[in-house]
């Protein structure tokens, strides 16, 4: 009888995991791409349903991946290095969970082998975003929609 193998997220660390491996684990509900702000006096990260002028806000991916660093200059790049500092993600995302030593949660496309899985069960803002370019800064506050971190 053959042993069961962990999946490549519970058996390695993510500076272990190869380049598909660490693609893989975005679970593709564009969180990481919503305007946030950080309250200044305790460091909280806030959500907003903005998002990146980048992101596609009906299928939550990066209209140009490859060069959006290009295109938004402050666009965090995440790397296994930074794996300390990834409280500010939302609490559902797999590169959080990892780091923290935990499983990915039932919905993520590696546990069920559905993309769509986290459109579904709504943890993406799937058609519920709004354009960066249809609100003031100013006015971000008023479409807060959780706290990170």
């Amino acid at each position: 009888m053959a042993a069961k193998t962990e999946p490549f997220w519970k058996r390695k660390t993510l500076v272990q995991l190869d380049r598909d491996e660490w693609e893989s684990l975005c679970d593709g509900c564009g969180l990481c791409c919503l305007q946030k702000l950080e309250d200044e006096e305790d460091g909280s990260v806030y959500y907003t349903r903005i998002a990146c002028k980048l992101l596609d806000r009906d299928t939550c991916r990066c209209s140009n991946y490859a060069e959006r660093k290009q295109h938004v200059p402050d666009c965090i790049q995440l790397t296994p290095a930074d794996a300390a500092e990834f409280r500010w993600l939302p609490p559902t995302c797999a590169y959080r969970l990892v780091a923290e030593g935990k499983d990915l949660l039932p919905w993520h496309h590696l546990v069920c082998g559905d993309p769509q899985a986290v459109h579904d069960v709504r943890i993406s803002q799937a058609g519920r975003m709004l354009a960066e370019s249809s609100v003031a800064e100013e006015d971000w506050e008023e479409h807060l929609i959780f706290r990170a971190g």
